[in-house]
């Protein structure tokens, strides 16, 4: 088989194990299940990724499309590969990105339009004790075995099941038509009990075992590293860098607090800010306009100046998540035929009825375009370049995250954060993503505070710190903090992704730039660069030199 063949099978038989998975994709024919995340279903999927990858190194890429298809391949399957002989998917389990989350949130995703449709999520509702049993028993073998995630997370994800076991269910399918309600009350009350039921056990059964420490030490942090970067960091020189961009960031933010008001702190500026009528939106649905006439009017003005946007990526639906997550904006890709569009999620905190936009206007960019929307769209539309996995399964957050990073300094370089409070609330996100690094890094790995930062200098990096900084050297809502916080321990190696994935697109253009020389066209590289699709960094790094 050719090296395209076997990615687009592997794609095709993962999507079969991993239902919510191909409903994420817009992969039709799935929406009615969910996966089985008992032992052996975790097992069913490691062995075909196995498989695949000895399948993949047997052949023989016929051109450099297909050279470029192999690497990015065997270096995602090979690290996932690794995380199940290392113990760490059974148990998986975190505040922002595990099963729970999963499985709740697949129902954002599942076309309700028609009779047919709710009859599916009907059937999926009626599945979700059987997915949830699975779970916990995945959760409980990979605790026999001495892996279990830190009491932190064990507590928060309890708590958010049991919310969603409070109305999320029920209200979802209420939406639904009369002639089924007999069918949909019955299948949210039967995941409205399964959730209900899984808080209880993560309380019960798998708390006490859960270990008070938070860090996960410097092996395991490498290898979630790499899955994340997809490529073999220094982790003290990306920590001493951190320092490094916090600082630069922080002092230029000071110049903009003095400009918006003379001698005010970076606290003090917000509060400016904040006040200012300019900048506010009252009422979510005033919030969720906002958000997309800023997310039309970029891919209008950015189309066929800055980027070829063809007419399918030219939607973008803005939404409010469902109450009972962490608070924050995500993306979810469309489907494969684009008959279901991209979509910018925002889950506002709870009973806020005020929002403040010069936080937010470099956030939309950052989800929509020529962020994650430009990014992974593109990639999804270029059906003759790249394979399925290419496309759809080959996700690198220091990819995808570095350039949606690096889609905001854009916007800074087209002109469109001219305005001090936007420049600022823009600068406060990358001071919030090197902060990311730092911590990050420091909490995992229990580092030492360096001299010179006017925090802490000397002591050993705890959770607490990790609080007092985000709180006392950003300008970041406390909720939000405390929520990143919990992610960063859930969630070790990914945080930094941002960051570090930005630092790489920034060092690719400028070597471009100085190859060509006059001859650079940054419309050019940027558009090669996207039709590359996703890959980790060190395999990007050697695609982008040759542009």
């Amino acid at each position: 088989m050719t090296v395209h063949r076997i990615a687009d099978s592997f794609v095709d038989q993962y999507v079969e194990l991993s239902p919510t998975v191909a409903t994420a994709l817009g992969v039709p024919g799935y929406d009615d299940r969910l996966p089985d995340l008992s032992p052996d279903g975790c097992a069913a999927r490691n062995e075909l990724a196995r498989k695949a990858l000895a399948d993949m190194a047997a052949a023989e890429p016929a051109d450099d499309r297909e050279r470029v298809a192999k690497a990015v391949f065997t270096e995602r399957l090979g690290v996932d590969v690794e995380l199940y002989d290392a113990g760490l998917v059974e148990g998986d389990l975190n505040v922002l990105a595990s099963p729970p989350q999963d499985l709740r949130e697949t129902f954002d995703l599942m076309p309700a339009e028609t009779a047919e449709h709710w009859a599916t999520i009907a059937t999926r509702l009626s599945r979700m004790p059987e997915a949830v049993a699975g779970y916990q028993a995945g959760l409980s073998h990979a605790a026999a075995r001495g892996h279990v995630a830190a009491r932190r997370q064990v507590e928060k994800v309890a708590t958010q099941c049991a919310r969603w076991s409070d109305g999320f269910f029920t209200e979802f399918a209420a939406g639904g038509p009369d002639s089924l309600r007999a069918e949909l009350d019955a299948g949210a009350a039967a995941a409205s009990q399964a959730y209900a039921d899984l808080a209880e056990f993560l309380r019960t059964e798998l708390l006490p075992k859960a270990p008070a420490k938070d860090a996960v030490g410097e092996d395991a942090y490498r290898l979630h590293s790499r899955h994340y970067l997809g490529a073999a960091l220094d982790l003290r020189e990306a920590y001493e860098w951190g320092w490094t961009e916090f600082l630069r960031l922080e002092a230029e933010m000071k110049e903009i607090a003095n400009r918006i008001r003379p001698g005010a702190s970076l606290v003090e500026a917000a509060e400016v800010l904040d006040a200012d009528p300019r900048y506010q939106v009252r009422g979510v649905a005033e919030f969720r306009d906002w958000m997309q006439k800023l997310s039309d009017q970029a891919l209008t003005d950015l189309r066929g100046v800055h980027f070829d946007i063809p007419d399918p990526i030219m939607r973008l639906d803005c939404r409010i998540a469902p109450p009972g997550g962490s608070a924050g904006a995500y993306y979810t890709n469309p489907s494969d035929d684009f008959s279901r569009p991209g979509a910018m999620w925002w889950a506002l905190p709870p009973d806020k009825a005020a929002f403040t936009t010069w936080r937010e206007l470099s956030t939309v960019y950052h989800e929509g375009v020529p962020g994650h929307h430009m990014q992974i769209a593109t990639a999804m539309y270029e059906a003759e370049r790249l394979n399925k996995f290419q496309r759809m399964l080959a996700w690198v957050p220091a990819y995808s995250e570095g350039w949606a990073l690096y889609a905001e300094r854009l916007m800074r370089e087209f002109g469109y954060l001219t305005d001090d409070g936007n420049l600022y609330g823009m600068l406060n996100e990358n001071l919030f993503r090197a902060a990311r690094v730092i911590i990050d890094i420091g909490m995992h790995l229990e580092l030492g505070i360096p001299a010179g930062t006017g925090f802490h200098e000397g002591e050993r990096w705890t959770p607490e710190l990790g609080l007092e900084f985000m709180l006392t050297r950003t300008i970041t809502e406390r909720e939000l903090v405390v929520d990143e916080v919990d992610r960063y321990l859930g969630w070790p190696g990914q945080a930094p992704a941002y960051k570090l994935g930005e630092r790489l697109w920034l060092a690719a253009r400028d070597e471009a730039r100085a190859r060509k020389g006059a001859a650079f066209d940054l419309k050019a590289f940027h558009m090669e660069a996207l039709y590359l699709g996703q890959m980790g960094l060190d395999t990007l790094r050697e695609c982008l030199a040759a542009i």
